[in-house]
């Protein structure tokens, strides 16, 4: 058993999300990636989730969610991934389209896991926590907390939904695995978090959800921040980062569906990541929503590309470093049985014996 190998999964879909461009996400920071030496991607094996993408060109039907019998099937191949890779002592790192597939993601760690408590550590602009009952939109990227958390959030549902199956592929999305709800609202920290919309800023305040924003990250040491989530989380067995690459200001990146102003700068994220990816209890990594198409020159993937990069050789140097500590402790463990095997095969004469021969 050597150690913990990274694996890329990578889930080129957009039918989650509002414009067009967010599959050409993953090969966009692939591309990036040749300006680079050592061809970086092509160190580690991947695999490719493939989705429905025809329903692009068909009329979306179901106004508060829209193409999700095609979301539907991406969460299901993609939880079976999820949980074959990590049962074959893989570490997934998911570069996807667009952030509903982030629903599957976690979906599939439970599955894999199905005794460990998950904790979700969220950095987006966005709390990602609508239903169809409550989207403004009807876009299912901006639901996937919400389908891990298995809520509805009736107190605050604004739309009437149709009997046009919505609701059924809803509680698909949300039982996913056979687990709902797969996640509490004390598993969750948002970080980057300043675009909601009323029912998830009242969903976030009546369950206590914790929340770094912006200016906490600015106010404190980025290190010492970061030590406070894992340990918010201390209750977690296993952790998974979700990270929308609009949490990053709007000044800096362009190529993503819904920019957001007063982000994150490129190293503090660089920073944040570097930190978390530190804790032994994390499972799985993603990185999400880079469009191209709404890009100049491919710049967002350009700026994002290094921060991807060193996250992953942080994680990388972890499993290493991992494997390492339990092969000297194997080498300690069968040296000290080798010593005790020894000391019974020449064992200490008794006093009595000897006295009485």
């Amino acid at each position: 058993m050597g150690a913990k190998k990274i694996k890329f999964i990578e889930v080129k879909s957009e039918l989650g999300a509002g414009t067009r461009g967010a599959s050409l996400g993953p090969d966009a920071l692939k591309i990036v990636s040749l300006e680079y030496p050592g061809y970086f991607f092509g160190k580690f094996k991947r695999k490719e989730i493939r989705d429905s993408s025809r329903l692009l060109y068909k009329n979306p039907i179901r106004s508060y969610a829209k193409r999700i019998r095609g979301i539907v099937e991406i969460f299901r191949k993609l939880t079976r991934t999820m949980a074959e890779e990590l049962l074959d002592d893989k570490f997934p790192v998911v570069l996807s389209g667009d952030h509903s597939s982030a629903g599957g993601t976690i979906a599939g760690i439970r599955v894999a896991y199905p005794e460990k408590r998950l904790g979700v550590i969220w950095i987006d602009a966005h709390a990602d926590l609508h239903s169809p009952f409550t989207t403004p939109s009807g876009n299912v990227h901006g639901m996937p907390v919400a389908v891990s958390l298995g809520i509805d959030n009736l107190p605050d549902a604004q739309n009437r939904l149709e009997n046009d199956h919505t609701v059924e592929y809803w509680e698909t999305l949300k039982n996913m695995g056979g687990i709902c709800p797969k996640i509490q609202p004390s598993d969750l920290v948002f970080i980057g978090l300043r675009d909601m919309e009323k029912p998830e800023e009242n969903y976030i305040r009546d369950n206590k959800i914790k929340v770094v924003t912006v200016a906490d990250i600015r106010k404190g040491k980025i290190k010492e921040i970061c030590n406070q989530v894992r340990r918010y989380l201390s209750h977690c067995d296993a952790l998974y980062i979700s990270f929308d690459v609009d949490v990053l200001d709007s000044s800096i990146v362009k190529g993503t569906g819904t920019p957001v102003p007063n982000g994150l700068s490129l190293s503090e994220v660089k920073k944040i990541l570097e930190n978390l990816c530190k804790d032994k209890r994390l499972v799985c990594f993603e990185i999400t929503e880079i469009n191209p198409l709404l890009d100049q020159n491919n710049q967002t993937a350009r700026l994002v590309f290094p921060v991807f990069k060193s996250t992953v050789m942080a994680i990388k140097k972890r499993l290493e470093n991992e494997e390492k500590k339990r092969r000297k402790q194997e080498r300690k463990a069968l040296k000290a049985a080798r010593e005790l095997i020894q000391a019974g095969m020449h064992p200490t004469p008794d006093p009595a014996e000897t006295a009485r021969t």
